[in-house]
């Protein structure tokens, strides 16, 4: 049963207190796709609401965790000013709705995260890296600005001057590079196991204490995305029709 009637993008399992989730698209390594965004701004309110869960775990189906945005998608976003308003929407929602969530996320990166993939470990609570996974943002890349990327919060977990390098080429960052930096917890073989251990023991901790120094602590990415959120949304808007953007993505839709 796929809880919170979510798309088939997305699979929401039950696991006692415990909800496992699950990005599905694994024969495109979990690019994001209208339904899969959509259903990612979706998600997190109606977790938030369920009173059952205590914990949740994240993870990707197949060998990605990730792989960013569905060139498709990304070409029918610049042609259709309307899908672009919303998926602009969806993408605050997305970012706002993870800060907000009333419970831990732990992160299982099964492969590579990128664009958005990156970023919703960066909205997470605990980051389990798999030996063979690396982060990259290439919004800047694809000729994007990156208002629901990791820029968005990398500052506030590794130095400026890193997430400057990184941001603004769009390099990948190794697992073990990442460990240092500060965008993960630990970096591991099997990360759904270990993720999955750390949600439970998590679950088993008195609730209202775990869930309001959970809110204590964002409430620091918050003020720092609500900052600068607003100019970041609409910057991204506005590359969307750069001929720059236009370019890139024909390129890569041609492939």
């Amino acid at each position: 049963m796929n809880l919170y009637g979510m798309p088939e993008e997305i699979q929401v399992a039950a696991d006692g207190p415990l909800r496992v989730i699950t990005l599905n698209r694994p024969e495109a390594l979990n690019a994001v796709n209208d339904p899969l965004h959509t259903g990612l701004a979706r998600l997190w309110p109606r977790l938030s609401e369920d009173r059952d869960a205590r914990a949740a775990v994240l993870t990707g189906a197949g060998k990605a965790f990730s792989a960013g945005g569905d060139f498709a998608y990304l070409d029918a976003i610049r042609q259709d000013a309307e899908l672009r308003a919303r998926t602009i929407a969806h993408g605050r929602d997305i970012v706002l709705g993870m800060v907000r969530c009333r419970i831990p996320v732990i992160a299982a990166v099964n492969g590579p995260a990128v664009g958005l993939g990156c970023s919703l470990l960066a909205l997470s609570d605990t980051v389990y890296l798999a030996e063979s996974a690396y982060l990259a943002d290439p919004h800047v890349q694809v000729g994007l600005v990156a208002a629901d990327g990791g820029p968005l919060t990398w500052p506030l977990h590794t130095s400026l001057l890193l997430a400057k390098e990184y941001a603004l080429t769009g390099a990948r960052i190794p697992p073990e590079r990442a460990l240092a930096m500060g965008l993960a917890n630990h970096v591991v073989t099997d990360p759904l196991t270990e993720a999955t251990t750390c949600a439970k023991r998590i679950a088993e901790l008195p609730r209202q204490a775990v869930e309001s120094t959970k809110r204590l602590l964002n409430l620091h990415l918050e003020r720092a995305v609500l900052a600068t959120l607003d100019y970041a949304t609409t910057a991204e808007e506005r590359s969307f029709e750069t001929e720059d953007f236009r370019s890139v993505i024909a390129r890569l839709t041609e492939r």
